[in-house]
C-alpha cells in the first residue's frame, strides 16, 4: 500500500466510552486519532485535519452520520467514511454505502471487523488517489493517441488491479480497451474477452448506454462529462441482469471526447441486504397477527362487560324519559349515569387504542423505553385471558428501574410471544410472573416471565428457539414466536434464555442493554 506518513482518522461518536476504547485500539495498531462527540466538531476536526478515513456513528443527535458523510464526500470526496451501525439500522447503512460509504461495522464492535473495514478503506483511498492522477496525467497530456492510451492504461495497470470496484474504459465507438480484474469478476468474461471482443453495448442495454449519455451531458449527477452513483443493470456473460451502480468520466483530448472510464459496484449485496430486512419484516408482522388472533378473544370479553353496563344505563336513563318530567332528582340520577358511561366508553376506547397500536405495522423506530410502561401496555391486553385460563398474575417491578432503548411495538411482541407461551403451559390454572431487575454483572436490564405450568422437556431446550419448531398441537402454532423474539434481541443489542425442568416453573429471562451504557 502506498503511503508515506501513518493514516489519520477521525472519530466520530456521541457516546464517550466507545470514542475511548476504539481510539486506544487504533493508536495501537498505529493510526493518528482524532475523536469528536457529536457531527459539528467532526466536521471541523476533519477541515482542519484532513484525515484519509473518517468513522462515524449512524446515530447522533443534531447531525447523524448520514448527513456527516454527505458534508464529508462533498468538502473531501477522496476520503473514504466507515459508518458505524446497529443491525436494526442496517437501511441506513445500505443507504450509506449507495452515498460512497467505504463500509459499514455493527455494533457491538468486532475489532477483527473494525480493522478488516479500515484495510478495505486504505486500498480504495490509494487506488482511488492513484487513478485520479493518473486520469488527470491523460487529461493533461494532449498528444497521447488511442493507441498510445492503450499502451499506458495497460503499463500502468497495477495501480487499479486491487479495487474492490470494477473499472472499465472504452474508446468513443464503445470498444472496451481496459478493465481490471474486479470487472472480469462481475461480468463473468475473461479480460482478454473483454478487451479484444466487447464493447460497451454488449454490457448495458442501448436504452441505459443512451440514459447514462444524457446524465453526462447534464449538471445533474456529479457536473458535466461526470456521472455519479448512477444505477442500471448491467449484463454478464450469459446475459443475465446485474444491479449496478455506475460512476463515470469523459476523457478529452484537444476538446475532443477520446474515451470513457467507468467505476462500477455491484449492488446484489445490498439488495439481498434489504430483501433479507423486508423477510424479517414480513416474519415479524406474521408472528404479530398470529398473537391478535390470540388476544381477540379475551379483549371481546373485556370489552364486553363496560359495554353491557353502557347498555343497562342507557335503557334505564331512556325508561326514566318515558315517564315524563325532570326534577331535580332525576337529573342527578342522569348525571350519575352519564358519568359512569363516560368512563366506561373511555375504557373502551383505551383497550381498542392499544390493541390497534399493536397491531399497526410501522417501521422500527428506536426509543427510551421504560419496562414498566411496556407491561402496564401487555398485562392491558392479556389481563381478561388470564383470568379466563385461572392464572394469578403477580409483578415484582423496581420503581427506579433504568429505562432501555428499543423499539417498543417489538418489545411488546416478545413480551406477549412469552406470556402466550406460558398461558399455554398451565391449561388448568397456575401462576404467572413478570419480574424486572438490574443485572450488575452484565450491566443491563433484565425482564423474566416465569409460569409454574407443564415445563419443557430436556431435549427439547437446544431447539426452542428454532423457526417453526413447536410442541403445540396442529393448528395451536407455527412455531414462530421464540425465534422471532430471539431474533428481536439480538437486533436490540440483548438475548433471551430459558430455564426449565421437566416439570415445574419455567423461565425466559429478556437481556436488554440499558439506555444509559
Amino acid at each position: 500500500m502506498e503511503h508515506q506518513k501513518p493514516w489519520t482518522i477521525v472519530l466520530i461518536d456521541d457516546e464517550e466510552d466507545i470514542r475511548e476504547v476504539v481510539r486506544m485500539t487504533l493508536e495501537d495498531a498505529g493510526y493518528i486519532v482524532h475523536t469528536a462527540a457529536d457531527g459539528r466538531s467532526g466536521l471541523a476536526l476533519v477541515h482542519d485535519r484532513t484525515p484519509e478515513i473518517v468513522i462515524t456513528d449512524i446515530r447522533m443527535p443534531v447531525m447523524d452520520g448520514l448527513a456527516v458523510l454527505e458534508a464529508v464526500k462533498k468538502e473531501l470526496p477522496d476520503t473514504e467514511v466507515i459508518i458505524i451501525t446497529a443491525f436494526a439500522d442496517i437501511d441506513l447503512a445500505i443507504q450509506a454505502l449507495q452515498l460512497d460509504a467505504s463500509d459499514f461495522v455493527t455494533k457491538p464492535l468486532n475489532y477483527g471487523a473494525l480493522h478488516l473495514a479500515l484495510k478495505r478503506a486504505a486500498d480504495r483511498y490509494v487506488s482511488r488517489k492513484q487513478l485520479k492522477d493518473y486520469t488527470a496525467l491523460l487529461e493533461r497530456d494532449k498528444t497521447i493517441t488511442t493507441r498510445e492510451l492503450v499502451k499506458s492504461i495497460n503499463f500502468q495497470r497495477k495501480l487499479i488491479e486491487s479495487s474492490m470496484d470494477a473499472i472499465v474504459a472504452c474508446d468513443t465507438g464503445g470498444r472496451i480497451i481496459m478493465a481490471n480484474p474486479s470487472m472480469s469478476q462481475l461480468s463473468g468474461i475473461e479480460r482478454d474477452a473483454l478487451v479484444r471482443e466487447t464493447t460497451m453495448g454488449q454490457l448495458f442495454s442501448e436504452d441505459e448506454i443512451k440514459r447514462m449519455a444524457q446524465e453526462l451531458d447534464s449538471e445533474r449527477l456529479g457536473g458535466k462529462n461526470r456521472l455519479s452513483l448512477f444505477e442500471t443493470t448491467l449484463f454478464d456473460h450469459g446475459g443475465k441482469r446485474i444491479p449496478v451502480q455506475v460512476s463515470a468520466i469523459r476523457l478529452f483530448e484537444d476538446d475532443q471526447q477520446e474515451g470513457l472510464v467507468l467505476f462500477i459496484r455491484d449492488l446484489r449485496d445490498f439488495y439481498r441486504l434489504e430483501r433479507a430486512m423486508e423477510d424479517q419484516a414480513r416474519i415479524l408482522h406474521q408472528d404479530k397477527m398470529i398473537s391478535l388472533g390470540r388476544l381477540a378473544a379475551s379483549v371481546v370479553h373485556e370489552i364486553n362487560n363496560p359495554m353491557s353496563g353502557i347498555l343497562n344505563y342507557v335503557r334505564l336513563m331512556k325508561r326514566t324519559l318515558d315517564k315524563g318530567g325532570m326534577d331535580s332528582t332525576r337529573i342527578d340520577k342522569f348525571a350519575r349515569y352519564l358519568d359512569i358511561v363516560d368512563r366506561e366508553i373511555s375504557r373502551c376506547s383505551y383497550i381498542t387504542g392499544n390493541l390497534l397500536a399493536y397491531t399497526r405495522k410501522s417501521p422500527p423506530a428506536f426509543e427510551t423505553i421504560s419496562i414498566a410502561d411496556l407491561l402496564d401496555r401487555c398485562i392491558l391486553l392479556c389481563s381478561h385471558k388470564l383470568e379466563l385460563q385461572k392464572i394469578e398474575l403477580k409483578t415484582e417491578i423496581p420503581k427506579d428501574l433504568p429505562k432501555v432503548r428499543g423499539d417498543f411495538n417489538q418489545l411488546q411482541q416478545c413480551v406477549l410471544n412469552l406470556i402466550f407461551n406460558a398461558v399455554d403451559a398451565m391449561p388448568r390454572g397456575g401462576r404467572l410472573t413478570l419480574r424486572s431487575g438490574v443485572d450488575e454483572k452484565a450491566g443491563g436490564i433484565f425482564l423474566d416471565v416465569e409460569d409454574t405450568g407443564t415445563g419443557i422437556r430436556d431435549e427439547d431446550l437446544s431447539c426452542i428457539f428454532e423457526p417453526f419448531f413447536t410442541t403445540k398441537q396442529e393448528g395451536y402454532g407455527v412455531g414462530l414466536g421464540l425465534s422471532t423474539v430471539k431474533e428481536v434481541m439480538q437486533r436490540h443489542g440483548g438475548d433471551v434464555r430459558v430455564k426449565a425442568t421437566g416439570s415445574g416453573a419455567t423461565t425466559f429471562r429478556m437481556a436488554l442493554p440499558a439506555a444509559d451504557g
